[in-house]
């Protein structure tokens, strides 16, 4: 497994940009571990009692929470009392020196402490900062409570995941990423602004309208005459087949026709039933959609006398589309992660942790920084050294549990 490198010859997209982020959970900690990633310096600013609420959702990551380690990694926490004055100024301070400031706190907190985008940016005309709210600052839902598997409710994410009779959530926080996204690349379109027009200015992003924008297909397709997608499990709607079919070791392949051209391959060459190429009941996408249970159980009879290999090998000599139906497990072992190098170590209080290169590569640059996970108020000291507050001052800080 490779370890981070940083070339000092090139630096990384975001070297030189202070983020602060008063953040929790995962929408705003997921966007700003992307600018950390591209080397922005990310200062996190954590409650004195426990921290972000991540940190105890579970301790699956040798002992950290997997939230926490996937989200937090590259930043330096500290631990400070926002409820104090004394708090609420050093935080102030940070943010005066800083390019861009983010929060996701509950709806009107962040406006009543003054961290609001607005606030801030009316003070700071060449600061970039973020609002990531559940439903958006207006509205009959601005303060309703937003949790990811809610907004993904809201959104009708879930109304569209699922089988025919039960409809599920996301397996994957879909509302928190959405939301994540959209601020991270929100944060690089200001600030690329700002170096053209030298100011900065607020980014407002909500979960909900994150997720429905992700909503595009079914949402259009309902809204403009059609139907919304029937809930199908891994099967597709409208074309057969298009699911994933049980194999002779107990695992699942999926297969994917995608025009009458592959369905004769198919039939001809992997079914070994070539006359079910111009059958009438199968001969076209339309009918083989019309007749879903035959074409599926033609399919699943081939497929299940082969081995997850076997069945993927058939296919793809084929030139049919094809995946296995990984595990999780399956996809930490995933040879093509493995072959492309994407797999590295990072730094946590528990020791060295197992992480994922950021998707966004840069070749030719250097590495994305993948910095340690930090323990809570692991850098308290050293930022507030920074700001030039004094021994005294910090010892009584700690004392009176203004930070930690």
């Amino acid at each position: 497994m490779q370890t981070p490198s940083h070339s000092p010859a090139q630096p990384l997209p975001l070297d030189g940009v202070t983020v602060v982020a008063v953040e929790q959970a995962v929408s705003a900690p997921f966007a700003t571990r992307q600018l950390a990633d591209l080397g922005a310096r990310v200062i996190k600013v954590e409650r004195p009692d426990g921290g972000d609420f991540a940190r105890g959702f579970d301790t699956a990551a040798g002992g950290l929470a997997s939230h926490f380690v996937w989200c937090n990694r590259g930043k330096e926490s500290i631990a400070v009392d926002l409820k104090d004055p004394r708090g609420l100024e050093l935080v102030r301070r940070l943010v005066a020196d800083a390019d861009v400031f983010v929060q996701n706190l509950a709806q009107g907190a962040a406006a009543r402490l003054g961290l609001d985008a607005a606030a801030l940016c009316a003070a700071h005309p060449r600061l970039v900062a973020v609002d990531i709210s559940g439903y958006g600052a207006g509205g009959p839902y601005a303060h309703k409570k937003a949790y990811d598997m809610l907004v993904q409710c809201e959104a009708g994410l879930v109304s569209v995941t699922g089988t025919a009779e039960q409809p599920v959530k996301a397996g994957v926080p879909a509302a928190d990423i959405a939301a994540a996204m959209y601020a991270f690349s929100g944060v690089l379109a200001a600030l690329v602004r700002r170096g053209v027009t030298g100011r900065g200015g607020p980014v407002e992003v909500s979960m909900l309208e994150a997720l429905a924008e992700w909503m595009g297909h079914p949402l259009h397709h309902g809204m403009h005459g059609g139907e919304p997608p029937a809930r199908t499990g891994v099967a597709h709607a409208v074309i057969a087949p298009y699911d994933a079919y049980a194999t002779a070791d107990g695992g699942r392949v999926l297969l994917a026709v995608q025009n009458d051209r592959e369905w004769r391959r198919l039939a001809e060459r992997v079914l070994g039933r070539p006359e079910l190429a111009d059958d009438p009941r199968f001969a076209t996408n339309t009918a083989r959609t019309a007749n879903r249970a035959a074409t599926d159980e033609a399919v699943a009879k081939a497929l299940g006398q082969l081995s997850v290999d076997g069945a993927v090998a058939a296919l793809e000599e084929a030139g049919l589309a094809c995946a296995r139906l990984n595990s999780v497990a399956d996809v930490a072992a995933h040879p093509q992660l493995d072959a492309r190098g994407r797999w590295r170590e990072v730094g946590s209080p528990v020791g060295p942790l197992r992480a994922l290169l950021p998707p966004i590569t840069l070749p030719g640059g250097p590495p994305a920084r993948m910095g340690a996970v930090p323990a809570l108020g692991e850098h308290t000291e050293a930022v507030l050294e920074s700001l030039g507050v004094s021994d005294d001052e910090r010892a009584g800080l700690r004392r009176d549990g203004v930070v930690a």
